[in-house]
């Protein structure tokens, strides 16, 4: 399994309540099983394994994605698998709680000697080898541990002959003999003998490091120190009791070993919480056994605050249900209750609503002309079999499905059905349709739309044969090749937009640089003849007192003559151009504002796919579809739904949410980007509205003999729909 920062990573668990050819979707390399696509945790699993965060387990390579590390978790494995079944007990053995340095190897009385002089030297016992170390160890020792059947090198007559060891002969003084038996190039015996491990030759191991490391890795659960897996040790029959060295530090917690550091932190946050349960938040724990110890008293307050635990500030925004009120909280207005007044059933207003936006998005590729939500649901609830709206709508899908040439057209082919589709013989498609998808709970339908009974089905199979359509038109080469240009189109507008935008900030800087030098200019000129002015006053009051020099007189004549200073002339001056500058101002601004809104309205045409506004603390999430003009809310579980349809209640809901969660501050930062356009739709719904209840009560109010009929009534303005986009 790989790991996520170097630790196990679980899998989803699959649903538990899933019925029989219920669609799902299923990731590929990992076999979890999702409901739908954006609603689970499809979309956020996807993206997490294509990311370069894994680790491969065996191997240890860091910087790949979940596929990656698992294909090479198998390959290493198949690996280990080469691995010498002889030489698995002794490897594990030296793995399991190994110690370096002159422990290692050590005989009993070594060990306790080695013990004294660490106890009395006062250096770390406990030093564990790392993972090169540990091979390089292993390497060192297998290079002498020679097995039964292995061939391998001897030392005969002053030569080296090829030979392979028959048996292990033990003796008393802790010496190994090896019965050898002599080869030729044939491999054949041509003799046998007896000798010491110093006689023999191994080249190399019978394994390479590498596959030794991953080995090691496979084996254990942890390298600090180095443990292996129970059921591992287990059946090679080696202890998983830990050395006295080890006992004072670590202990085994649900099969693995845990610090004893770790423990204490455990304890410790435990009785604080129990603390704080019974009204005793004061002191550290530890501080508190210290002052014991030291036998001190506090004496004032000021030294009692040095041991109180001080809060750290909570750095916002954090988790919505990890939020709670405090001091500093604006005043909160009561979340508005939505509206659930739907005609449909209200498990059915996810489909009803994702068919209708789809229909709305690319009615000019399927050729049909666009209609309120309202008229669709009521069009869906109708008994009525042959309404204009909604065979117009089966028929745009079907006439789609037929043109992509694909198994749909095979199947229409088959039955010679003629390709123009009519409000008589649409059913007969439909049928065909239905019959090719072999959805048995759609299957069941078809008796009765051929007997000319559509309008008496369920509203939940109309949509689910609506829906099922929408995935067929979807795959199809046509539909893909549009959505194709359509995000083509969104890039350059996009890029178009951005690079508008470059350019006029830039023109804003280039003007603010432009407005300060004329404002430094203007500043140096007036001081400049402040000082001239200062200056010549000096010089005459010198020179002659209080007389003045008749070019003074003259200046002093013409500026009484005019009445005004050539410095004011020129500020009447700049105060007229003003106005004209900043009606000219206004006007630019006016027109970047508006080739701003008709760039944005050009990139929401091309429809690519509806995300939602956001979620709220108990993941609800909020849609807005620009053609309805209302905000729907949808419950976590997408089996409840209401909706908010005036401005009041926006400016009301948005007003509840708590900004220092990340759901509800995302939220209201959607809702503040989108909230002039929001507004707009929601005003437009609520005249609509009260239109189409003045003209319902004016029809109440004729007269039976001049009463208008009953398609004039606006609640049935659905009957009157006309397919204007539709092929000749």
């Amino acid at each position: 399994m790989p790991l996520l920062k170097r630790k196990p990573y679980v899998l989803s668990e699959p649903p538990t309540d899933l019925k029989p050819h219920q669609r799902v979707y299923q990731i590929r390399f990992t076999r979890e099983i999702f409901r739908d696509y954006k609603t689970s945790e499809y979309l956020t699993k996807i993206n997490l394994y294509r990311q370069r965060v894994w680790t491969c387990k065996v191997t240890a390579k860091t910087n790949l994605t979940y596929e990656e590390a698992l294909i090479s978790e198998l390959n290493a494995t198949e690996k280990i698998q080469q691995f010498p079944n002889e030489l698995v007990p002794l490897v594990l053995q030296t793995v399991q709680f190994n110690l370096s340095g002159p422990v290692f190897g050590c005989g009993k009385s070594d060990l306790k000697a080695f013990r004294c002089v660490a106890k009395i030297f006062g250096f770390n016992l406990l030093h564990m080898l790392t993972l090169k170390d540990l091979v390089n160890t292993i390497t060192e020792k297998l290079q002498y541990h020679l097995l039964e059947g292995e061939e391998l090198y001897g030392k005969r007559d002053d030569g080296v002959c090829l030979c392979q060891i028959m048996k292990v002969i033990e003796e008393g003084d802790n010496r190994t003999q090896y019965e050898v038996a002599w080869l030729d190039k044939d491999k054949k015996g041509i003799g046998t003998a007896v000798v010491y491990v110093e006689d023999l030759i191994r080249k190399k191991l019978p394994f390479t490091r590498e596959v030794l490391k991953s080995f090691i890795r496979e084996s254990t659960n942890r390298n600090v120190p180095w443990v292996l897996h129970d059921k591992l040790a287990q059946e090679h029959g080696i202890s998983t009791d830990p050395p006295e060295e080890l006992r004072s530090k670590y202990f085994f917690k649900d099969g693995y070993l845990v610090s004893n550091k770790k423990k204490r932190k455990i304890e410790d946050d435990e009785q604080n919480i129990m603390e704080t349960r019974n009204g005793q938040v004061g002191k550290s724990k530890k501080k508190v056994e210290r002052g014991k110890s030291e036998g001190s008293v506090m004496e004032n307050s000021a030294e009692k605050e040095e041991f109180e635990l001080k809060e750290e500030p909570i750095n916002y925004p954090i988790d919505d249900l990890l939020v709670r009120p405090g001091p500093d909280d604006p005043v909160f207005t009561d979340r508005p209750s939505p509206s659930r007044d739907f005609t449909v059933p209200m498990d059915c207003i996810g489909d009803l609503l994702m068919v209708w936006d789809f229909v709305s998005s690319f009615g000019r590729l399927l050729h049909l002309f666009s209609f309120s939500l309202q008229d669709f649901e009521n069009a869906i609830c109708h008994k009525d079999s042959n309404l204009i709206i909604i065979v117009e709508t089966y028929s745009a899908f079907l006439r789609l499905l037929i043109k992509d040439d694909g198994q749909y057209f095979t199947v229409i082919e088959e039955k010679k059905r003629k390709p123009k589709i009519t409000i008589i013989t649409w059913t007969e498609y439909l049928c065909d349709f239905l019959e090719m998808i072999e959805i048995p709970e759609l299957s069941s339908c078809i008796p009765t739309i051929k007997r000319g009974h559509y309008g008496l089905l369920e509203t939940k199979a109309k949509l689910g044969i609506f829906r099922e359509l929408i995935t067929q038109v979807i795959a199809t080469d046509h539909f893909r090749k549009k959505l194709d240009e359509y995000i083509e189109e969104r890039q350059t507008l996009a890029a178009t937009k951005r690079g508008e935008a470059i350019e006029e900030g830039r023109k804003k800087r280039e003007e603010k640089e432009r407005l300060k030098a004329e404002s430094a200019v203007l500043q140096e000129t007036n001081g400049h003849g402040l000082e001239n002015t200062n200056a010549s006053d000096d010089s005459s009051g010198n020179s002659n007192g209080k007389n003045i020099s008749k070019k003074q007189k003259v200046d002093a004549k013409i500026q009484s003559e005019s009445g005004k200073d050539p410095s004011e002339k020129e500020a009447n001056k700049m105060t007229l151009q003003q106005p004209r500058a900043d009606k000219k101002e206004a006007s630019e601004q006016k027109n970047v504002e508006q080739r701003r809104e008709y760039l944005q309205r050009e990139i929401d045409k091309r429809f690519i796919r509806k995300e939602p506004l956001g979620k709220d603390r108990d993941y609800n999430r909020y849609w807005f579809f620009r053609r309805d003009g209302r905000i729907f809310v949808e419950s976590p579980d997408s089996k409840q739904w209401g909706y908010y349809s005036t401005k009041e209640e926006l400016d009301a809901f948005k007003g509840s949410l708590n900004r220092k969660g990340v759901r509800e501050r995302a939220l209201q930062k959607q809702l503040d980007k989108s909230y002039y356009k929001i507004c707009m739709e929601l005003q437009k719904r609520s005249k609509d509205v009260a239109q189409k209840i003045a003209m319902e009560e004016a029809v109440l109010r004729r007269s039976t003999r001049v009463r208008a009929p009953p398609r004039d009534n606006p609640a049935v303005a659905f009957l009157k729909y006309v397919n204007k986009w539709k092929e000749d």
